[in-house]
């Protein structure tokens, strides 16, 4: 793609580099923005830098928030004796979306997987227990990916939960196995989240 504008050429450059933006996409947005007015740059310049600065992770459930603590979990009005174990903030954003679901999260921050160099160290997990400990819950529910990845995360977690009282349960195999939760229709992920199992069930399927 032979580009006549180095300017132009840095900016494609670093667009690409987004999820799911190749560089014919990235070249359409840049012409785009070209012939929008200044101020519509400078706003969209402004709202990147100001998330980059000022984004927080809430302090109990590593969801993203403006706050100390994210409105979910500062939220009078969520059943507070159950914990939904989720990967990824977007999978937050997909249950929520649903409304099937009222308790609480926890954001891991990704999934087990030795092969790229993550270990239960790199998540969120001893932060998960922790709660567990302190906090009044009754329930964990895993709603990790159908994944190789996502079934020894929940496993490990479970080993480790085990010694405290407490009705493990999984979403229902209405997410197919190896897909991603952002990825399912709301209905399907609503469904998979009110008929969730028995987590020692799940596990033999």
């Amino acid at each position: 793609m032979d580009i006549p504008s180095s300017l132009v050429q840095k900016a494609v450059d670093e667009i690409a580099q987004l999820p799911g933006i190749g560089r014919r996409s990235a070249l359409r947005i840049v012409l785009h923005l070209l012939r929008q007015p200044k101020d519509f740059s400078a706003r969209l310049s402004n709202a990147v830098a100001t998330l980059r600065e000022q984004i927080r992770y809430c302090i109990t459930c590593h969801n993203i928030s403006d706050a100390k603590q994210c409105n979910i979990c500062a939220s009078p009005m969520r059943e507070r004796n159950t914990i939904c174990v989720v990967e990824d903030i977007r999978d937050v954003m997909a249950i929520e979306s649903t409304g099937q679901f009222k308790g609480l999260y926890h954001v891991l921050g990704g999934k087990i997987a030795p092969m790229e160099g993550v270990g239960p160290q790199q998540l969120s997990i001893d932060a998960l227990i922790k709660r567990v400990e302190q906090e009044n819950i009754d329930e964990i529910i895993f709603a990790l990916s159908s994944t190789m990845e996502g079934d020894t995360t929940n496993y490990y977690i479970f080993k480790k939960l085990s010694v405290f009282e407490l009705h493990f349960s999984a979403i229902s195999r209405g997410i197919g196995v190896g897909d991603e939760l952002e990825y399912a229709d709301e209905l399907t992920l609503g469904r998979s989240i009110s008929q969730r199992i028995p987590f020692e069930i799940s596990m033999k399927n």
